[in-house]
């Protein structure tokens, strides 16, 4: 039921929910209140105070519009609407005050301070500062913190809005960062002097409103103002998170998160923000050909004509990687087809059906986890496979859902009913002991991990199934970014990969580096990074990364999305989809296209979805038919979250990462 109430905001007269706190029903107006503490996806704190206004007709004093909700507003004496005022003599009095308060202990580090330019506590000083500080007593100073190779912390900056510990807390669900002391004394601590043991660590640099949570990796590298700002996609998981690329020059300086409430909120993982410097590191830059058992330098020409002389009158098989997007897997599949080839998209085994929709993505959007009920997991680890989606999950287990899971037992920030290991609790337990916590409100999520086997239909029919019996939605996790859309475009073989590459004389590696290819076949390696692929290949050619050209992907729920070209390729590089056109030509097979619209033109006339970017279309299919289960247990696909893919493996803070985890993971406690 709404609760609507009217209220006076600087003499405009608004309607908003009685539950809204006033900073939220003045944003509604159009009146910007500043703050520090206050965040719409964290808890509210109230303790910075600079939010303050001004409620007529209650106490004499200024109110904190982040901590007051619009229903504990009283109405007028003949019973007017509450009013607010928020530009009053009051309220600019107790601002400048507030302010003056935070700059008591700031040190002038403004010039070295990477928050610079982009820095709240600069923004409101210039606004509510006053011209010189009452207060000559020295400064305090804080020790800093050592929170690992992420975040660099320069505690003397600090002015205590929490939002860190928070976000830890809350969102990221770990137990590592608090205040201790009261007054002066107080500071932000991390327990014992721990570094931070969580992939979405790097947030809390986002949300920092000063300078004392800043990049480690990004530091002194470059102002705000000296940066190219893109607007783009990550393609590290399969969620299709929302980020903005930074290039200063050719290089990429950093990569932040854009808010999208139906993906990924404003939260990124440490991978997608961190991992730039992998897109630096072992890039292919020439064409590569196999000459005498060594790859030698060559021209385009020279590689383009090994290439297409291998391929001509032989029996060609595709394999499209975890990072390519839909137009140059489409290319792929029109060239290879056009030569009586196979292709295949599933590289890694899964068993995912072809042309059905509502089974290899699912009926449930992302946004539905978070009225979900009961959330039922199978075969998946979230936190290491989606990490952000995981913390969408916590975030509904908080507001009272219940979670299980059929898998390995991990830790996954939360606490969920582990129902068992197998596919016995998948056929037995399952429907009886937990079907009463299931109701209309619920979804099932298809890790990657429970379709590898040999069974792995059978697994997806039986989801199907408890679904339809439940009346609950299905969600397929991938992990792959390329996955969903090379499955909507039919880069499939009836099979898998082994029908596909069985006899092939030529394989054409798209990008896939996850895959060992065994001697005898003639392989040509079209990627980014000198990683597996390319070790294996005869003919190599340089193609760009996910920040160097455009392209479309299709994420885990469905969803087309835009990836748009932040700078340009290394060396003579090319986009993915010219050099296959490139490529036909030579093969005297010519593509029917010249330009990357004449592509989307060609492959939305045949997969109509396609064109509908940044909508998650209705899935359609039938159930599959659920035939016997196997014995084996569940494991989540994903082993080492830092390095699954080539740009992670080429990034040296990643590896750093990798082995911190480790060491994490054997480390043994003292009762050992």
């Amino acid at each position: 039921m709404s609760d609507l109430r009217k209220i006076i905001i600087d003499e405009q007269e608004v309607e908003v929910e009685g539950a809204m706190t006033l900073i939220q029903a003045c944003e509604e107006a159009g009146v910007e209140i500043p703050r520090f503490c206050y965040h719409e996806r964290l808890s509210i704190a109230g303790n910075c105070r600079m939010c303050l206004v001004e409620v007529v007709g209650g106490p004499p004093k200024p109110a904190a519009s982040c901590a007051m909700q619009v229903r504990d507003l009283r109405p007028g004496p003949e019973g007017q609407p509450p009013v607010v005022k928020t530009n009053s003599p009051m309220v600019k009095k107790a601002r400048e005050g507030v302010m003056e308060f935070m700059l008591i202990n700031h040190p002038l580090d403004c010039p070295i301070c990477d928050q610079g330019g982009e820095c709240d506590l600069q923004d409101q000083a210039m606004a509510y500062g006053i011209s010189e500080n009452r207060f000559k007593e020295g400064k305090r100073a804080v020790d800093d913190l050592d929170l690992g190779p992420l975040v660099a912390t320069t505690m003397t900056r600090c002015i205590s809005c929490t939002r860190c510990v928070r976000f830890t807390t809350e969102v990221a669900g770990i137990t590592q960062m608090g205040q201790t002391g009261r007054g002066e004394d107080a500071e932000i601590t991390s327990y014992l002097n721990q570094t931070l043991d969580s992939n979405l660590q790097g947030n809390i640099i986002d949300l920092c409103p000063v300078g004392a949570l800043t990049s480690k990796p990004y530091s002194f590298t470059a102002r705000p103002w000296e940066l190219t700002k893109t607007e783009t996609i990550d393609v590290m998981d399969a969620l299709g998170a929302s980020i903005r690329v930074d290039t200063k020059g050719r290089e990429v300086m950093r990569i932040l998160p854009r808010n999208h409430d139906g993906v990924n909120e404003e939260w990124i993982s440490d991978k997608t923000r961190f991992v730039w410097d992998g897109l630096r590191r072992q890039r292919l830059d020439q064409p590569y050909v196999r000459v005498d058992g060594k790859l030698k330098p060559a021209t385009w020409g020279e590689a383009l004509t090994t290439a297409a002389e291998a391929m001509k009158g032989k029996k060609v098989a595709g394999l499209i990687g975890d990072l390519v997007p839909v137009e140059a897997a489409y290319a792929l599949k029109q060239l290879v087809q056009g030569l009586d080839g196979n292709v295949e998209c599933r590289t890694d085994n899964v068993r995912l059906p072809l042309d059905n929709r509502a089974a290899y993505v699912g009926t449930a959007s992302i946004e539905d986890i978070d009225d979900a009920k009961f959330i039922m997991m199978l075969g998946s680890n979230p936190r290491e496979e989606a990490p952000v989606l995981n913390a969408r999950i916590r975030a509904a287990w908080s507001k009272g859902a219940t979670v299980g899971l059929i898998g390995e037992a991990v830790d996954l920030t939360y606490d969920y009913v582990h129902v068992g290991t197998d596919r016995a609790a998948l056929e037995g337990q399952l429907g009886k002991e937990h079907k009463d916590v299931i109701d209309q409100a619920s979804i099932i999520i298809v890790g990657q991990g429970a379709l590898r086997e040999a069974d792995g239909l059978s697994v997806l029919a039986h989801a199907q199934k408890l679904a339809e019996e439940t009346k609950s939605k299905l969600l397929v996790l991938h992990t792959a970014a390329s996955r969903v859309g090379a499955m909507d475009i039919g880069a499939t073989t009836l099979g898998g990969m082994e029908a596909a590459i069985e006899g092939a004389e030529v394989i054409y590696n798209l990008g896939a580096d996850e895959v060992e290819i065994d001697p005898g076949a003639f392989v040509i390696y079209q990627g980014s990074h000198g990683d597996r692929g390319a070790h294996r290949a005869d003919v190599i050619l340089p193609a760009a990364a996910y920040t160097e050209e455009n392209g479309l992907f299709v994420n885990t729920e469905g969803r087309p999305q835009l990836a748009m070209r932040a700078g340009f390729a290394p060396g003579d590089a090319k986009e993915n989809w010219a050099i296959l056109r490139a490529l036909s030509a030579e093969l005297d097979a010519t593509l029917g296209y010249d330009t990357l619209a004449q592509l989307r033109t060609v492959m939305i006339a045949e997969v109509p979805h396609l064109a509908k970017i940044d909508q998650v279309p209705v899935n359609e299919g039938e159930t599959l038919e659920a035939g016997p289960l196997g014995k084996a247990a569940f494991k989540s696909v994903v082993s080492d979250f830092y390095l699954t893919n080539p740009i992670a493996r080429a990034s040296s803070l990643m590896a750093e990462l990798s082995a911190a985890a480790k060491a994490r993971s054997n480390a043994k406690i003292a009762a050992e």
